[in-house]
């Protein structure tokens, strides 16, 4: 295989590398055998083309256009012309799959559907960066730049990922990226024929090849070298950015158990929350049966946080083990108060895969496939090695606890270390909210009708208003900031009732899930992403740890918290009901916004549950996504732009050139600056008053430069006075060698410092500027002509019309 035919190759597997960092993207990921298949067709093409040969520009544009072509094939064959041809119709066909993968985007979390209009994005976005990677790398012999586009495909994908792209994903990206500067590397060496520099050859040895016995030499293992050192910078600064995160409710929150416990940072369900909420598509995450006969307290919880430092809530670091059956019994709960067995079946959507698994509270046990671990203190389970809840067919058997308002009110004091634990709150918490809940609770006899009071100020009375519009924040002042705003969503209130109690010494926590959802013709439950939802839970001795409703218009108030509410008896535990559907519907959840007086009466009906729709705000969008991470691009390559010029200018000097007489002057003059410039880059600055002679002698004196090096730089002098001033000039061959051979020796004769400068932030660099500077006096200079000649006819073609108007005055 030939060097370019082997450098295309490297291209096109380098760009499959890259795309797989978008596999976690779409499901099912088979959209990327039919990318690499179409890349291979496209730099099969670009193969053909430069073999014909074609002009540069013209081999990229009819790569364009093949990708074009297949593009039409594949994805608007039924409007193109003959199948094939993109006409009217088949543009339109494309542009309105475009808005569709863009829409849809915004619309589904990780991991999406292959829509068609996803697919076209995916498969379009990888054959223009595969493009992109041939034209600079093999078409136009700069491989270098070609690390632009797999960066920003990457970039994308880890914008897009949960967490941030996995490590695999980045390692085979650049993994990919480092293959093809090799190929390009060894290629151009290969070319070079020899290697100049290293030790010298024994007497009689023949001149070595780059690759001695298929063992690569000097330049070959300093290129491996840059290359490992890049790429372990590329590993250090990703672990010093902020990452983007779905959290706990979306695909793939939450951490996995490893055995020792796990902690989990209020930032994932805060961000979650929102985005869940704002979501335009109430996408279903599961259903479930229940025998429940009020599904109203039928919030399925996910997590608790518990520790609240000044900056976040978060789960306190516990330890994890097996899932006992039967689960212990709840912490603190008396025989006395009124419970109800229930018994609840789930059925977790195909898409939506997170560590914890939503159960009602308190569950006492749990039958599901897979593994999963406990944890006693949240009385969660967490899924262990990657596990999910991806499809997960599940039953629970959960207690409804039904306190009396008498049993919270003269529930006993809890144990020292349990209040010591739940109502710690950080140094740093404003003084306005204890004093805030002091006052909205004076008066009250008991936690419970402190805690109760908190409720009411924050859902009725207290003039706060619901919106997932506002900027969620974190910390101290941000619950002193909700206070004075009264404007918030369901974290806003969970987290600052949960803070404002730990300030009345009330234990308290706050609980991540689900509201029960929508009721559905079948009799199941339907729950879906604007059903996410957070609430404070208090602790009361003897009845243990106890939810609380103070969001307005969301969820439902327990009925221990009402008026004069009816108590009734334990009942005999029911029957399961019939496993839920295992084909999670993607209809949305019914919204309801019922008032919050009639919620307290109990006149809102099941569907209040469901909680209001929330503002179609879905986020950062892909475009601004993709633009974001070209600039991330930009602003990493900024550094290397003189390494990248002077590579390409040293290149365009060195090339081979045409034949005549006028080019054979071209490239000698061509080989001499660069000469002069790699001097200049290792400190020895150009003088232009030097004949080239004394000008070689220079720079072999101030470079230390000696033997063979020395010669070629004499040689080089030498030729540039014979292509001047001989009355026929020739040709002098090996000049590319006799200059590779002089920055060889000044590169050696330099110190590290130095050859480092010279090679990333090269002095001769500054001839860019001075070009630029002389192009803009060019444009000055015809921009000032030109105006100063629109100025001449305007100033003639007014003294004309006043010449014409005097006369006309004087007649």
């Amino acid at each position: 295989m030939s060097g370019r035919g082997r450098l295309a190759l490297c291209a096109w597997l380098a760009t499959v590398m890259a795309a797989c960092s978008m596999l976690p993207l779409v499901d099912p990921a088979s959209w990327i055998l039919q990318a690499a298949f179409l890349l291979a067709l496209l730099t099969g093409v670009g193969a053909l083309a430069r073999r014909v040969p074609l002009a540069r520009p013209v081999t990229v544009l009819a790569q364009a256009v093949v990708a074009l072509l297949m593009l039409t094939l594949v994805f608007a064959r039924h409007q193109a012309i003959g199948g094939v041809l993109p006409g009217p119709d088949a543009f339109q066909q494309l542009s309105t799959l475009l808005q569709q993968g863009t829409n849809d985007v915004g619309q589904y979390a990780i991991p999406a559907p292959a829509t068609p209009g996803i697919r076209l994005m995916m498969v379009g976005g990888v054959l223009v960066i595969g493009l992109a990677v041939d034209a600079l790398a093999v078409t136009f012999r700069s491989a270098a730049p070609a690390g632009l586009p797999l960066l920003a495909l990457y970039s994308v994908a880890a914008g897009l990922t949960s967490g941030g792209a996995s490590w695999l994903w980045f390692v085979l990206a650049a993994a990919g990226y480092l293959l093809l500067l090799l190929a390009e590397g060894r290629d151009r060496l290969s070319q070079w024929g020899r290697v100049f520099g290293g030790s010298a050859r024994a007497a009689g040895r023949d001149r070595q090849s780059v690759f001695e016995n298929n063992a690569p030499l000097a330049p070959v293992r300093t290129g491996r070298r840059i290359g490992a050192l890049a790429l372990g910078i590329a590993l250090v600064i990703p672990a010093m950015l902020p990452a983007l995160d779905n959290g706990l409710l979306g695909p793939g929150g939450g951490e996995g158990g490893d055995g020792t416990g796990g902690t989990i940072s209020a930032v994932n369900p805060l961000v979650s929350l929102q985005n869940s909420l704002n979501q335009p598509e109430d996408r279903e995450v599961m259903r479930y049966n229940t025998n429940a006969a009020d599904t109203r307290q039928m919030y399925l919880r996910i997590v608790a946080l518990d520790e609240f430092d000044g900056a976040s809530w978060k789960s306190s670091e516990r330890h994890i083990k097996d899932v006992p059956s039967p689960l212990p019994a709840p912490d603190g709960l008396s025989p006395a108060v009124a419970v109800t067995s229930v018994e609840t079946s789930v059925s977790a959507a195909g898409w939506y895969a997170q560590s914890w698994l939503p159960m009602p509270f308190p569950a006492t046990e749990v039958a599901i496939k897979g593994d999963w671990r406990y944890e006693p203190v949240g009385r969660t389970l967490v899924g262990d090695r990657k596990q999910t809840t991806r499809g997960a067919q599940y039953t629970v058997s959960s207690l409804l606890v039904r306190p009396t308002a008498a049993q919270l009110a003269n529930a006993p004091a809890p144990s020292a270390a349990l209040l010591k634990e739940y109502t710690r709150v950080p140094d740093s918490l404003p003084s306005v909210v204890g004093a805030t809940a002091r006052r909205v609770t004076s008066g009250a006899a008991n936690g419970y009708e402190q805690a109760v009071k908190l409720q009411d100020w924050f859902s009725t009375s207290g003039g706060f208003s619901y919106n997932t519009h506002v900027q969620s924040g974190s910390g101290t002042e941000a619950i002193a900031n909700f206070l004075k705003d009264k404007e918030g969503f369901c974290v806003h209130f969970s987290f600052s009732m949960a803070a404002m109690a730990r300030t009345l010494g009330i234990p308290a926590r706050v609980a991540v899930g689900f509201t029960p959802g929508t009721p559905r013709p079948d009799g199941t439950m339907s729950v879906g992403l604007r059903d996410a939802h957070a609430w404070p839970e208090l602790y009361f001795e003897g009845v243990g740890w106890t939810r609380f409703e103070p969001t307005p218009t969301r969820g439902s108030v327990p009925d221990y918290t009402r008026q004069q509410s009816p108590v009734g008896s334990p009942s005999s535990p029911a029957e399961p009901s019939a496993r839920a559907s295992n084909a999670p519907s993607a209809a949305p959840s019914a919204s309801d916004s019922c008032p919050p007086a009639a919620r307290r009466l109990g006149d809102c009906g099941p569907s209040a549950a469901a909680g209001i729709a929330g503002p179609t705000d879905s986020g950062p969008s892909a475009p601004a996504l993709i633009g974001t991470a070209l600039g991330v691009a930009a602003l990493l390559a900024l550094p290397f732009l003189p390494l990248l010029w002077r590579g390409r200018v040293r290149a365009r000097r060195l090339g081979s050139g045409g034949r005549t007489p006028a080019d054979a002057v071209a490239r000698t003059l061509a080989a001499w600056q660069e000469v002069t410039d790699t001097a200049w880059d290792h400190g020895i600055p150009p003088d232009e008053s030097l004949t080239p002679r004394r000008a070689a002698a220079r720079v072999v004196r101030l470079g230390r430069l000696d033997g063979a090096a020395a010669e070629s730089v004499h040689r080089v002098a030498g030729a540039v006075e014979q292509v001047l001033y001989a009355p026929e000039p020739r040709p002098t061959p090996g000049l590319a060698d006799d200059v590779t051979r002089v920055a060889a020796a000044l590169r050696a004769s330099a110190g590290r410092r130095a050859a480092l400068r010279a090679i990333f932030a090269p002095r001769s660099a500054v001839r860019v500027g001075w070009a630029l500077a002389r192009r803009w006096e060019g444009v000055r200079r015809v921009a000032s002509s030109r105006w100063e000649g629109v100025r001449r006819v305007a100033s003639s073609r007014w003294e004309g019309v006043r010449r014409a108007g005097s006369r006309a005055g004087g007649a």
